[in-house]
């Protein structure tokens, strides 16, 4: 099997680099080991940037975004019983977020590709990267029961962090640059429609928390806890408590409860790898880099990176300059570290560190006060939360 371009991985990285290539005219073929209910259903990021949102309506995915996903101008932060929106368009001249879960991104894009693009096999393992610093580089794989090769111009890796496409750049090459937090985040799902129509973001003595939404009739809510919980040691009754605690207001606003249908806890980490590229491989997504989600931006710097690389081929095979390819990690990763600070920033400002002194806890209430008393310091927060541009 031979192809242009082979994607490792049919998250919504290597869906929309798909279909940006095919738009373009560039044959792609995309490899996925798990099959497509489980792609259609893993639950992860919901908030899209504005970039990110126009990238999806101007690759012709955007249809059933624009009309069941919601937009957000503004989120509220919330601390010392206090609550203070921040305006997203009259700081950023226009610009907002959409809240759409990746499972309906994923499940737009796989329709979109079986139905006009390139070969999307499930099921479909990736074993290795061959090649990857020649101009021939391979995909070993097994689909069906037996091995067969993918070969490529060019691959790229949108695998995740346990995937091999990273793995085939050699070690002597790389520098990785982590942070692990000593927290992380329960995380529910409910059944009752979200207590405010815009995200809170909430900064409180016993901890973070974070109102979200699936839609209009499904709440996401988390909660800051020690790294390492168990998340079914939690009752339901007891969540809802401690997400009314953290969440209260000097005025009459009240938390709405309802039935509790999933429980988890994600860890929190940073984590970026330099090089993004090694000779014909590109890495994408979290292949690439993790950010805690404090700061919604996992999905939105995948999809900066495959944009990145699909207009540097497009560049390549217009103008026959490799320029832009050549700049691909460089290109990125000038963005991956603003998402990388921002992150750290938002996660730092809100979160309750283990044994934090009382003069940290007044240097958190210092920044949320500049914030909310600043144009300048709310216009910067803003402008981070709803996107920075690609390429």
């Amino acid at each position: 099997m031979r192809t242009t371009v082979g994607i490792i991985g049919a998250g919504p990285a290597g869906l929309l680099l798909a279909r940006l290539l095919h738009n373009a005219g560039i044959d792609s073929v995309v490899l996925e080991s798990r099959d497509r209910a489980y792609v259609e259903r893993r639950q992860r990021a919901g908030i899209l940037e504005q970039g990110t949102a126009d990238v999806l309506r101007a690759a012709g995915a955007g249809e059933r975004m624009d009309r069941e996903g919601l937009r957000h101008d503004g989120i509220e932060l919330r601390f010392d019983r206090t609550r203070h929106r921040v305006d997203f368009p009259a700081l950023t001249g226009g610009r907002s977020v959409t809240v759409y879960a990746q499972t309906e991104v994923c499940k737009d894009l796989i329709a979109l590709q079986l139905r006009e693009g390139g070969p999307l096999l499930f099921e479909a393992e990736a074993l290795a990267v061959e090649d990857a610093g020649t101009d021939a580089p391979r995909i070993r794989f097994r689909h069906e029961g037996r091995e067969d090769v993918l070969e490529c111009s060019y691959v790229v890796g949108c695998d995740g962090f346990w995937g091999v496409a990273r793995k085939a750049i050699p070690a002597g090459l790389t520098q990785v640059f982590e942070r692990t937090y000593p927290f992380g985040w329960l995380g529910i799902l409910a059944d009752v429609p979200p207590s405010h129509d815009e995200l809170v973001y909430a900064r409180h003595d016993r901890g973070f928390a974070l109102l979200s939404m699936r839609s209009p009739a499904v709440s996401r809510l988390y909660l800051q806890v020690p790294d390492g919980t168990d998340p079914g040691a939690w009752g339901d009754e007891e969540i809802w408590d401690e997400l009314e605690r953290r969440f209260e207001t000097a005025d009459d606003w009240y938390l709405q409860r309802g039935p509790i249908t999933q429980k988890t806890v994600t860890p929190m980490r940073s984590y970026v790898h330099e090089p993004m590229r090694h000779g014909r491989l590109f890495l994408a997504g979290d292949a690439a880099h993790i950010v805690p989600p404090t700061g919604a931006k996992g999905l939105n710097l995948a999809a900066g990176d495959v944009v990145t690389f699909a207009r540097a081929l497009v560049h390549q095979q217009e103008t026959g300059s490799p320029e832009l390819l050549d700049a691909y990690s460089q290109t990125c990763l000038r963005r991956v570290w603003q998402a990388e600070r921002f992150s750290y920033d938002m996660t730092t400002l809100l979160h309750r560190a283990p044994g934090a002194t009382a003069f940290e806890d007044r240097l958190q209430l210092a920044r949320l006060e500049r914030i909310a008393s600043s144009r300048a310091a709310e216009t910067d927060l803003a402008e981070a939360y709803t996107g920075f541009p690609f390429g």
